[in-house]
């Protein structure tokens, strides 16, 4: 059930003049995720100068220019900032000094503010507190003493996560009330943290909305994913939710969007609880994997929508055609790629990368799922 509205935005940017074909966009990041966007954007006449610090990224195989160099030169970021129209992100994780440097040189879409709130869990789920989106109960962790108190009050098995940082499981401790805090807090590196107490759900979904220059939304179907070892493996559309459970997590992720003022896209990671709640767990205000199957089953796949949104040009139909399940191809299992493209109705999708290793995203396919 994917969901289109149009309307003015008051925004500080409403009205502002398009980029078209031509025109450049700057990406943050040299991952998989800039080097679909780079196609993306080509296919609309657009060309990408990606800023990354590895020399090799999968971006910058297709991009049309790229800059190696820290986030944390700012004489680079500036010269590279001058070179583009607008700037965008495939990874959120910039120092803050290097995202003020760039404030007022060129348009920053997704905003600052989305940013800094993706960046540090404990203001991710206050922004959903704030919103009276429900989350699984938690406590913000500053030391062995919060993370004491944090186990006692959430009284079973808890996650720890650093507040800033993790991914696919990265930078987290399951707890349990017996569990050791001193050791816990030295274990994780003594930083920032959010203890979250376990819920019990019955799927876990995620919903991609699309947020343009002039407030318009376009939500893509809810989709069921499964992880393995904190890392996604497959996610599933149409997911197994009722009519009310999936127009509920799209109001989640568009009213999350509103709320940031964002021009973009915003992922929101939910659960379904066992008795037919949907809860907030994370966000991220760019591609994201679990959209992955939008690039073979919709009018308008996540990074053509991605690129539509920061250039100020109107939103795509995301509209889903057809079921599908996507395939994350983690390490080792890339070495499977003939196969792939041997079976029937399937998309292979591989990010150039030049060593597998555990864990590492190499790939991903999109098929028919079986019945």
């Amino acid at each position: 059930m994917s969901v289109m509205t149009a309307h003015a935005s008051e925004g500080r940017e409403a009205g502002s003049a398009m980029i078209g074909p031509g025109g450049w966009i700057g990406i943050l990041g040299g991952g998989q995720l800039g080097r679909m966007t780079a196609l993306a954007a080509a296919r609309l006449g657009l060309r990408c100068h990606i800023y990354t610090p590895e020399a090799e990224g999968p971006a910058g195989q297709v991009a049309s220019r790229v800059t190696v160099a820290p986030y944390e030169d700012l004489d680079a970021l500036a010269r590279w900032a001058d070179s583009v129209d607008v700037i965008t992100f495939e990874f959120e994780n910039v120092p803050a000094a290097s995202l003020a440097s760039l404030a007022g040189r060129r348009p920053l879409r997704p905003g600052p503010r989305a940013l800094e709130i993706a960046q540090d869990r404990i203001s991710e789920k206050s922004f959903f507190a704030d919103l009276g989106i429900p989350t699984a109960p938690w406590v913000p962790v500053h030391g062995a003493d919060d993370l004491r108190h944090g186990l006692a009050h959430l009284g079973g098995p808890a996650l720890l996560k650093t507040a800033r940082l993790g991914y696919d499981g990265k930078g987290q401790l399951r707890l349990d009330p017996t569990s050791d805090p001193e050791d816990a807090w030295r274990s994780l590196g003594q930083v920032p943290a959010v203890l979250e107490g376990l819920v019990s759900f019955s799927r876990e979904v995620s919903v991609i909305v699309a947020r343009g220059l002039d407030g318009a939304v376009a939500c893509f179907d809810p989709t069921e994913n499964v992880h393995r070892n904190g890392i996604l493996h497959t996610s599933t559309v149409p997911a197994a939710l009722s009519e009310d459970e999936a127009e509920a997590a799209c109001r989640v992720a568009i009213r999350a969007a509103q709320a940031l003022d964002l021009v973009g896209l915003l992922a929101v990671e939910m659960f379904l609880t066992m008795d037919g709640q949907i809860i907030a767990n994370e966000m991220a205000p760019r591609p994201h994997n679990s959209g992955h199957w939008t690039m073979d089953a919709c009018h308008t796949d996540q990074f053509e929508q991605l690129v539509r949104a920061v250039c100020g040009l109107p939103l795509g139909d995301p509209g889903r055609f057809r079921p599908l399940r996507m395939l994350n191809l983690i390490g080792d299992d890339v070495l499977d790629w003939v196969s792939h493209l041997a079976r029937p109705g399937a998309r292979l999708h591989l990010y150039g990368k030049h060593e597998s290793r555990p864990g590492r995203k190499m790939g991903h396919v999109n098929f028919p799922p079986t019945p």
